[in-house]
Order: C-alpha cells, then sequence, then structure tokens
C-alpha cells in the first residue's frame, strides 16, 4: 500500500466518525496499554539491542512513564472530551455560550531514536484519546523497537486508525508530501525546520518538540553534593541522548573543584571504575553519532573520563573544563555523555552566557536563594526546567512538557496531550424566543449611545 492511499484510507474512515466516540477512544486506549504490558520483555530487548538499555531503565525511562500517560488519559477522558459551557455576553442575549473539542483528523506522528517507545506512544495515547486517525513514522535508526512499534500496533488497530510507515529518508519525504491535519515531529531543530516548511505548505498545524543546549547554573550557595548527583543523573540517563539533558554546566568558580570532585565520585557510584565494561551502561545510537562525540572532546582539557571503544560505541562519561565558549563543543546540542564545565564569577555573567544562545529547551538552577531563583527565571527564556534538580519535570503529566523559539513549538503530556490534538470550536446557540433590536441597522444615535454604555 502507498503512504498516499494509506492516508486517504484513514481520511475516509475518520470522516465515518468511529473515533468520535467516547467508547471507542476509551476502547482504543485500554487496547494501547494492554499492547505495552503484553509486549514488556519484547519492548527491553529491542532497547537492549538498539541503546543497550538495562531492564530497569528502559522501565523508569520508557515503558513506565508510557503506561501512566495512557492511565492518565483514560482516566480523565470523559471529562477532557466534555463540552464546556461558558459565561454569555448580553449582547448574544438570549444565548448559550459553548467550547467544544474536536479532533483535528488524521494526524502524523514523527518521532525520534533515542527513547523510541515513549516518545512514539505517548503522543499516540493523546492523539487516539482526542479521537484522530494516526500515522506513525519511528526513527529508522532504532530499528529493533521501530520493528517492536509496529508489532505492537498491528496487534490492535487496523491500519484505518492507526498505522505504522517504516523506512528512512524516502519516506519521511513522501509523508511530508501528504496532506495532514497535524503533525507532531521530534527531533533535531534542523529536521524540525523541514517538518515545518512542509507543513506550511497545506497551512498545517504542527508540534515540534526539538532540543539545543540545556544550561544548568550552579551558584555559590547550591548544595554541591546533591546538585552533583542530580547533575550527572541527569546527564547519563541514556548516555546523555536525551533532548533535556543538561548540556553544559556553568558554576561559580568557587565551586568548581568541589562540583568536579562530586561529580567523578558518584558517576563512579552509578556506573564503576569501568564504566565501558558495565553492561547497564548505555551505548551511542551509532557510528556516526559516535565519531560526531568523540571528535567534540579531541583536543579539549579533560578532567575525567574520556574512554572510549568504537567496536561497542561506547563513551564513558567525560568531564571537560576550561571549555572555550566560541569551541565546537558549545555550539551544538552535545546528545551524549560528555559535560562540559565552565566557571563563572558572578550570576550575571552566566545569564548573558545562557541568553547569548538560541532559547533551550531546558534549564536547571541550583541554588538555596529565592532571589537567585527570580532573577534567573525572568531574565531566561526556555521550554521548562528544575530548581534543583533535573529533567525530572518531563516524567509529570500534570506539566505541559514543550519548547520555545529553536527548542520546538506547543506541548504536550496529560492534558496538555489531548488540548494538542484537538481543535476548540466556540459555539452559540442562539434562542428563537426573542431578538434584540438593538443590533440591527439603522443604527441611530440612540442606539449608538446605548451600545456605548454595553459595550464600554
Amino acid at each position: 500500500m502507498t503512504i498516499q492511499t494509506l492516508v486517504k484510507m484513514q481520511r475516509d474512515y475518520y470522516n465515518q466518525g468511529h473515533t468520535k466516540t467516547y467508547e471507542f477512544r476509551e476502547k482504543a486506549l485500554k487496547q494501547l496499554y494492554n499492547s505495552v504490558v503484553e509486549h514488556e520483555d519484547e519492548i527491553k530487548e529491542a532497547l537492549y539491542k538498539d541503546l543497550n538499555k538495562s531492564s530497569g531503565e528502559a522501565y523508569l525511562t520508557e515503558i513506565g512513564v508510557t503506561l501512566k500517560e495512557i492511565r492518565f488519559l483514560k482516566k480523565h477522558l470523559k471529562k477532557l472530551m466534555k463540552i464546556k459551557r461558558v459565561k454569555s455576553e448580553i449582547t448574544n442575549f438570549p444565548a448559550k455560550n459553548f467550547i467544544s473539542p474536536s479532533p483535528y483528523g488524521v494526524v502524523l506522528i514523527m518521532s525520534p531514536w533515542n527513547y523510541p517507545i515513549f516518545l512514539t506512544l505517548a503522543p499516540l495515547a493523546g492523539a487516539i484519546a482526542a479521537g484522530n486517525c494516526v500515522v506513525i513514522k519511528p526513527s529508522n535508526y532504532s530499528s529493533h523497537t521501530q520493528d517492536i512499534i509496529e508489532k505492537m500496533i498491528l496487534s490492535v488497530y487496523e491500519n484505518q486508525f492507526v498505522a505504522v510507515v517504516k523506512g528512512g529518508r524516502e519516506e519521511n519525504q513522501e509523508l511530508l508530501n501528504q496532506k495532514f491535519d497535524y503533525i507532531f515531529f521530534t527531533g533535531s531543530t534542523s529536521v524540525g525546520k523541514v517538518v515545518m516548511e512542509k507543513a506550511a505548505k497545506n497551512l498545517t498545524p504542527v508540534s515540534l518538540e526539538l532540543g539545543g543546549k540545556s544550561p544548568t547554573i550552579v551558584t555559590e550557595d547550591a548544595v554541591i553534593d546533591l546538585a552533583a548527583k542530580r547533575i550527572a543523573f541527569g546527564k547519563l540517563i541514556n548516555v546523555g541522548q536525551t533532548c533535556v539533558a543538561p548540556d553544559y554546566v556553568l558554576v561559580h568558580k568557587k565551586k568548581q573543584e568541589e562540583l568536579i570532585t562530586k561529580l567523578k565520585k558518584y558517576i563512579t557510584q552509578f556506573y564503576g571504575e569501568q564504566p565501558l565494561k558495565n553492561p547497564d551502561y548505555g551505548k551511542i545510537i551509532s557510528r556516526k553519532h559516535f565519531e560526531r562525540l568523540v571528535s567534540l572532546f579531541k583536543g579539549q582539557e579533560v578532567a575525567f573520563g574520556g574512554e572510549h571503544d568504537v567496536e561497542i560505541e561506547k563513551i564513558a562519561p567525560t568531564i571537560l573544563t576550561n571549555v572555550d565558549l566560541e569551541s565546537e563543543v558549545m555550539q551544538e546540542e552535545i546528545f551524549g555523555p560528555i559535560l562540559p564545565i565552565i566557571a563563572y564569577d558572578n550570576l550575571e555573567e552566566a545569564i548573558e552566557i545562557v541568553k547569548s544562545k538560541p532559547h533551550p529547551l531546558a534549564l536547571y538552577l541550583f541554588t538555596t536563594s529565592k532571589k537567585t531563583i527570580h532573577q534567573v527565571l525572568n531574565s531566561v527564556q526556555f521550554g521548562g526546567g528544575n530548581i534543583n534538580d533535573c529533567i525530572m519535570h518531563v516524567a509529570s503529566h500534570h506539566l505541559p512538557f514543550g519548547g520555545v523559539g529553536e527548542s520546538g513549538m506547543g506541548s504536550y503530556h496529560g492534558k496538555a496531550s489531548f488540548e494538542t490534538f484537538t481543535h476548540y470550536r466556540s459555539l452559540i446557540s442562539k434562542s428563537n424566543l426573542y431578538d434584540l433590536p438593538i443590533r440591527y441597522f439603522p443604527i441611530d444615535k440612540k442606539k449608538e449611545d446605548f451600545i456605548k454604555k454595553v459595550l464600554k
């Protein structure tokens, strides 16, 4: 079946109205949940083959959060679907005003390779809850996980409702040439620009979940031991192949040595003296990405780590110091286990460094000062973040997740996932019993004076 035929088939199915009922959506979410549970072992196996993710990390960062997202949407589905009545103005008297949630129609979800289960199935759950038909395009890089996603979807849905398209650039281009009602893309900023350009030709709305260089600011009054532990955790989940991983650390110069010492302590505690030999330590997704990462720290001052093995495509956790802001490692998102540490003299200097770069997807601030928190939050634009922690905002379905500027647009998770894939229609239901004559022409002076009183 061609991609064009698939999209047409889904549009025909959507137009029949099957996906719009509560019963259909609730059943579809239950089927998705059960499919994840039933294929848990196969998911873990695929993630291990693609990214060397351990069973525990696979459940923590992929399976568990996916099930949590589906449960939330299923639990709150009736409330999310409910038509909401709002106040009616006197100018519309007598009438009732409503906001009616309506599906977009046929949507495209393009997901990445770094969290191939969660970043595919979480937006899928939102699209299903909102009543859409869905075409999924997983990343070709995570080929084993791509196969299990296809198997899971085929086990519970017909292609006319949810379908998986596998392949590489050719299939991506063909999909983007189709007319979808909404496109949800997670990936790099460069590819996000291509997606948005293609979508613009059909005036298709988009969500772009991108990335960028997410900074971490550690102030002089921070609790350094705990900061180091949480930074190491956030940086090294999925060996740094995370869009919200701390990309670089700005630390007050008086605390730099202590922070580096503590980071070494916790990295060793997490992965041992020889992380490359630790079976639970992840791998870089491909040889291409491995070579790019190694090139970033060649010639840099390595304070810790730096070991790498091309045969198993693993790079040890690596800390860089005395990093030049103009160096290559500070020009692009690292997306790997390399952490530049940059010392600053005062907070204003750190803020200016962050502001000199495109708006990041996340920002992390470690401090015990409310004044500092206020100063940073009011000085810097970013997608979301944590105070005295890293990446944990991503795990909450009560917090919309998304970027701003070059780190993306739109948001999802929990209620926001439903809202992303929903168009909210504004409706007025007017009574036929009475009709205000004041709005009709001609509008004489008496009418005008009355209108002024009403509209002021």
